[in-house]
């Protein structure tokens, strides 16, 4: 499975980006797959931002930017969406998405099997 995410940018704060992330080799034909976002800023961990489950009927999103990201799929395109509202200087970093086999989400980074080269996203203040 390869992951590759794109629709990362510079935006001024406030402002909104979507963030996509398309898979592609053995994909929902052989794999059932939960899907994640994580992002890591200069100098700091990777850290877990989003998360959604196969039918996209259950997600979780970190407390840093709840009520701002959103997390969506839509599985006929084999692609999971990061709608990003209301961003902060600090939403700043590269944005990974990953994903692992089976159906439910996770939060915690060992749990993901696949894993997309990343995307930037700046932020000016």
């Amino acid at each position: 499975v390869q992951l590759q995410a794109s629709g990362g940018g510079l935006v001024q704060a406030g402002g909104s980006l979507r963030l996509s992330c398309a898979a592609s080799g053995r994909t929902s034909s052989s794999y059932v797959m939960g899907m994640g976002w994580f992002r890591q800023a200069p100098g700091k961990e990777r850290e877990f931002v989003a998360a959604i489950n196969w039918s996209g009927g259950s997600s979780y999103i970190a407390a840093s930017v709840k009520g701002r990201f959103a997390i969506s799929r839509d599985n006929a395109k084999n692609t999971v969406y990061l709608q990003m509202g209301s961003l902060k200087p600090e939403d700043t970093a590269v944005y990974y998405c990953a994903a692992t086999r089976g159906s439910t989400y996770s939060y915690t980074e060992n749990s993901y099997d696949y894993w997309g080269q990343g995307t930037q996203v700046t932020v000016s203040s």
